[in-house]
Order: C-alpha cells, then structure tokens, then sequence
C-alpha cells in the first residue's frame, strides 16, 4: 500500500495489482512523478509471479487522467529535451513486453494524455459519465505518441476527428468506436471490472502470456508471416503444461488449476 499523498497509490487486491493516479485536485494529471511511479509499478509485477493482472485508473469520479499538467515549472514540457526517449515512451515500452492483461478503469475525463495511459492498457472500462478527447491542439502540440496506440485501435476517421478537432466524445460514442470495451453506470464500475478480472483469471496465464507476444508481432507482420507464425505457435502452445492442464480440467469438468505465472512454459 502506498503513502496516502503520494501521486501514485498501489495495491493488491487479490491477484490484481491497482494503480492509482492520485491527484485528484488537478484532475489526475499527468507529471513526471505519476509517469515514473506507473512505470515502477507496472514493471514490479515482471517479478511478481502471483499477479495476474494490472488495473489503471484515478482517484475519484471526476477524471481518469486530464492529461499532462500544464501548471509551469511541472516539467511536461522542455525547450530542449536531453533524451531520445520520453518518459512516457519508455512506459510504453515497458507496458508492450508485460505478460499480463492491463485494465483501464476510467471513472471519469480521459483526455490527452490520459488517453495515453488508456491506450497502454488491453482492456478499458467506462463509467457512463467519462468523457474522452484529444484536445494537445489547443495549447499548440498534438498527441504524437497517443497516435502510435489510437491508429491501431480506432478507424482514421475517428482518429482525424479527435486529433484534427480536440472535440470531446461521451463514453458511449468511445465505446461504438472502440476506444472502451464495456461502458457501465458509476456505481457499477467495480462490479464490472471485478467482472472482468475473473474472466481474465479463469484463462490460462501461459496462454495469454503467449497470445500477448503474437498480438504485437502480428501487427507488424504480413499475412503469410503470421499464419506461419501462429501455425509454429499454436504447435508449441499446445505442448504446455497449461494445455494439458486445460484438457484434463475440460474432460473431468472443472475448473482448471492453472501453474503459478513464474514457471515459464
């Protein structure tokens, strides 16, 4: 558990880690403080076998995260950056070789970078009210990295419309363009993630491990490449302790008993 004040809170519910943006009197903005403890916590669970999954989201109701702090002397923007990489950048590097699902819990606002963190995670979330946007346009920048996740996600007519505008769209018009999975009303939000969490338990962790690498790969692959891949893939997949653990559980019906995460398979 974390210090109450820090910008980032952490916890373990379960087989779940939670983080927290705790800034909840600046929208839960992002500063380099909150980058560098989301990245601290998301790379803890790489040692952490118990962990099945990662939950995002911020503190109250009023947003997941405004984006970056605008406030002067926060450090979000430099005249003369020193480092190739970018905080960010180096999360989402991070968060693209993580074995196991992330989930967006996004009570509220989701806006420029905000979007960002949203779009690391495999699986979002919504609360009914939440809106979404991309408005760096205004204060005369534009969602470059955000971009690297939203082109992949989204069809280029939603992507120009939220880039090209920074219009704001509700969580339901997120959800029919499939920025979010699930919208849900406020006080049904931890219901829904807990909901999810539980499906995402009940599957094999060495399957999605797996099914995580080729995920990537894939979209970087033509289509001979991946059918090849996949073929060499599901071939060893299928020799995995899990798999036979999962055939057995499937011919005696139950549940399967799934090998902690830690033993590589």
């Amino acid at each position: 558990m974390s210090s109450a004040d820090a910008p980032i809170l952490t916890e373990t519910r379960g087989a779940a880690l939670w983080i927290t943006i705790n800034r909840e009197a600046r929208r839960n903005a992002l500063n380099p403080d909150v980058i560098a403890g989301i990245h601290q916590a998301v790379s803890s669970t790489q040692s952490d076998s118990s962990i099945r999954a990662v939950v995002i989201t911020g503190t109250g109701d009023k947003a997941f995260c405004a984006g970056a702090d605008l406030t002067r002397g926060t450090g979000v923007f430099t005249d003369a950056p020193t480092e190739p990489t970018t905080d960010f950048g180096r999360l989402a590097r991070t968060v693209r070789e993580l074995g196991i699902p992330l989930v967006a819990r996004v009570n509220g606002a989701c806006v420029a970078g905000g979007m960002g963190i949203m779009s690391l995670c495999d699986l979002a979330i919504a609360a009914d009210h939440a809106r979404f946007g991309l408005p760096e346009g205004k204060v005369g920048v534009f969602p470059m990295q955000v971009l690297v996740y939203l082109r992949r996600m989204i069809g280029s007519r939603h992507v120009n419309e939220l880039c090209l505008t920074g219009a704001l769209i509700s969580a339901q018009r997120a959800h029919d363009i499939g920025l979010v999975n699930q919208v849900v009303p406020a006080s049904e939000l931890d219901a829904a993630v807990d909901q999810l969490l539980q499906q995402l338990y009940a599957m094999s962790p060495v399957a999605l491990r797996r099914g995580k690498v080729a995920i990537h790969a894939m979209e970087e692959m033509a289509f001979a490449d991946a059918l090849s891949m996949a073929e060499a893939q599901i071939a060893l997949t299928s020799r995995t302790e899990d798999a036979a653990e999962g055939l057995a559980a499937f011919n005696e019906k139950r549940s399967p008993r799934w090998a902690p995460q830690g033993d590589k398979q």
